[in-house]
């Protein structure tokens, strides 16, 4: 889908309409009959086997199913149409947190089904109330005029999050559960088109999706960007923002930046991990009867990924990965590597080798980063890049940086490799989770392998086999000698609670509270299937 048709593939509210519009059946499959559209799968058992902690002395009971969670109707007909059929474990109890007035901090593994959790009981909240609670705009159903109907957007919901990916993909989520809602989505980050951002907060904006920097930059402009009417402030991915040394930006934004001081102003953060500048900010913000969730230990990995951890020298590492993809069948694969240089690299290899291979770094523009990952129709047709698409799996192999490990939702990636397992340099064992979190996603299941040696890994072992023991994956030989002992796992985790000690080994994931194949030089015969259109990956 390209840009122009994600921004136009929006309900457009007209006067006369009640507080329901009628259906659009050209807009609804062009919203939820995407083929590239991320279904959830049925392997949500293994999700419910995790411990599931609410924290608050007045702490909502989970729901049981959609029908009956109290949901506006748009909402619950939305649901169905998006095709999420039973709640997962965080939707369970943050949906009747948020509906019950509360504030949150919820702390999930990656793929469990976050974003939908802080936007159905948001949006159907402000359903029934975004036409009293919503600033003046333009009526579109009947055009926009540049010089005569621009208005200053004052959303009610303000999303932040930390890549610009994560931003398109939520505000794609938002589209679909706002439709037939008077309720208008904007996404606006770093690297687009300010421009065309600008031109569609002028519209009327009551969702608003973005990066830290380029909200701030259009804060600056209060003609443009006011946040004086939020209603519901939820950062997503906070520690990744806190990682990055946006706590400043987030303080700042968390406040509404201008006039904010709405007594029924909710705040949500949501994430993987919660370290101790996670808890600094919302101990500032949030109420101090804030709802707490905890879907298994925070920072754990996700137990529908199968992990496989392959011992491979750095010199044999290429010709492993290659023999590793040929010898599969064709799947989306996502390729990890710690620098952009390696990307460029690792994805030359794969490209002359006959593999459909793309890549994406921080160093790439906005339009090279869309055109790797199918977010639009290039432009150009003759540029290599341009004519390989990861999401339409034109290109089903992508080779990434730390830029793709936070946030992409992406139908069927069922295999992710480590090509470079994350020093601790580059994250260590959490970027190690966030990269593997990129299969299995709400509810399917997926495959990690990952190339290990002592020389390049040593400094995270200890951690990676309290990881592969607490799910129940198969532990390497020349991993052994880093089991614990008596099998104790056991994680020094940073504790939600400064005065808490925890017993254990090296910290692994900060926390909110408390035999294998090697690598070889042979070159085996290739499976077929990699250059041929496969519909299991979306041709």
């Amino acid at each position: 889908m390209t840009r122009t048709m994600r921004i136009q593939s929006l309900y457009e509210w007209k006067e006369e309409y009640g507080d329901v519009g009628p259906r659009n059946e050209e807009l609804e499959k062009m919203l939820f009959h995407d083929e590239y559209l991320n279904r959830a799968g049925n392997k949500f058992d293994r999700l419910r086997e995790v411990k599931v902690t609410a924290e608050t002395t007045h702490q909502p009971d989970p729901v049981k199913n959609f029908d009956e969670a109290g949901l506006h109707p748009v909402m619950r007909e939305n649901i169905k149409l998006c095709g999420y059929k039973v709640p997962t474990p965080i939707q369970a109890y943050a949906i009747p947190a948020v509906l019950t007035g509360n504030d949150l901090i919820a702390v999930a593994q990656t793929g469990s089904g976050k974003t939908a959790a802080f936007l159905i009981p948001v949006l159907s909240k402000l359903m029934g109330k975004a036409k009293k609670l919503a600033a003046p705009r333009p009526d579109l159903g009947n055009g926009f005029n540049e010089s005569l109907d621009c208005v200053r957007a004052e959303p009610l919901v303000l999303i932040v999050v930390p890549t610009r990916e994560l931003s398109t993909q939520i505000f794609d989520e938002a589209r679909r559960l706002c439709y037939r809602s008077m309720l208008r989505p904007c996404v606006v980050y770093g690297g687009g088109p300010t421009r065309e951002q600008r031109l569609e907060l002028q519209k009327g904006c009551d969702v608003l999706i973005g990066t830290p920097g380029r909200l701030l930059d259009f804060m600056e402009k209060p003609h443009i960007l006011s946040l004086h009417r939020v209603k519901y402030t939820i950062v997503d991915e906070a520690d990744e923002m806190l990682h990055s040394d946006w706590e400043t930006e987030l303080s700042k934004l968390m406040s509404g930046g201008d006039t904010n001081e709405d007594a029924d102003h909710r705040y949500m953060m949501f994430s993987a991990t919660f370290n101790k500048g996670c808890r600094e900010l919302a101990r500032k913000f949030l109420a101090a009867d804030h709802v707490r969730i905890r879907i298994g230990r925070a920072g754990s990995a996700h137990l529908n990924v199968s992990q496989n951890i392959v011992y491979a020298e750095d010199h044999l590492k290429k010709q492993a990965l290659y023999d590793l993809l040929i010898s599969m069948p064709p799947s989306r694969t996502l390729v990890f590597v710690n620098t952009k240089t390696q990307a460029d690299l690792i994805d030359d290899y794969l490209y002359n080798m006959g593999l459909p291979s793309t890549s994406i770094h921080s160093d790439r523009t906005q339009r090279e980063r869309e055109d790797a990952l199918g977010l639009e129709t290039p432009r150009v047709t003759n540029c290599r890049m341009c004519r390989r698409a990861f999401k339409t799996a034109k290109s089903p192999i992508m080779v990434a940086t730390g830029v793709s490990a936070r946030g992409l939702d992406i139908k069927n990636v069922m295999h992710v490799i480590n090509f470079d397992m994350p020093s601790a340099t580059h994250g260590g064992i959490e970027e190690y989770i966030h990269r593997i979190g990129r299969t299995a996603r709400i509810g399917n299941e997926g495959l990690a392998t990952s190339f290990y040696n002592h020389d390049r890994n040593s400094d995270i072992a200890a951690d990676l086999v309290k990881i592969l023991l607490e799910c129940k994956q198969p532990l390497p030989d020349f991993l052994e000698s880093e089991k614990p002992e008596g099998d104790d796992v056991r994680f020094n985790d940073d504790t939600d609670d400064e005065d808490e000690k925890t017993d254990g080994g090296d910290a692994s994931g900060g926390d909110g509270w408390g035999p294998a194949p090697t690598a070889t030089s042979a070159e085996p015969e290739a499976a077929p299937g990699w250059n041929t259109e496969n519909p299991s990956i979306g041709w």
